[in-house]
């Protein structure tokens, strides 16, 4: 698991829908393009963090979408909401680059083991969506959000 340390190379199939959110800043952060984006209830419960492998996920988080532009660094110092992130939210269609879906296995719920890698396994990796498609190395995910990361 690699958690991502420049901007990942995404893809949209269909029109893609897009927010602007206030991060955290709780938290020095650098939040890369294609970072899954959540309300982390433990640290802050309206403003977004990125999700890392190093992140627990609990009950009390929110998945929100995934990070549209990157880098954007928050240091703790700054004004909280002086910063600011595009996400893509639901019903975006996002690809991934990904080796770990195939069109087998489309409509399955897609989690993230750490901000750079899709998994399919449960335990504390938070729901992204469901699994659209797969073409040309990419793995094409309907993005679910908000989605409560219960039992994530």
């Amino acid at each position: 698991m690699t958690d991502l340390s420049a901007n990942a190379p995404l893809r949209i199939l269909g029109e893609e829908f897009v927010e602007e959110w206030v991060l955290d800043n709780s938290a020095a952060q650098t939040v890369y393009k294609g970072q899954p984006m959540i309300i982390d209830g433990s640290e802050d419960t309206v403003y977004l963090r990125g999700f890392v492998d190093a992140t627990t996920v609990a009950s009390t988080d929110v998945f929100v979408g995934i990070a549209a532009e990157g880098p954007v660094a928050v240091a703790t110092t700054d004004t909280e909401t002086a910063n600011k992130i595009k996400v893509y939210v639901y019903p975006t269609i996002v690809g991934f680059k990904s080796a770990v879906f195939t069109d087998a296995n489309i409509g399955s719920d897609v989690r993230m083991s750490d901000s750079g890698t899709l998994s399919a396994t449960v335990g504390d990796n938070p729901q992204i969506g469901k699994l659209h498609r797969v073409m040309d190395g990419y793995a094409f995910v309907q993005i679910v959000s908000p989605y409560i990361c219960a039992g994530a």
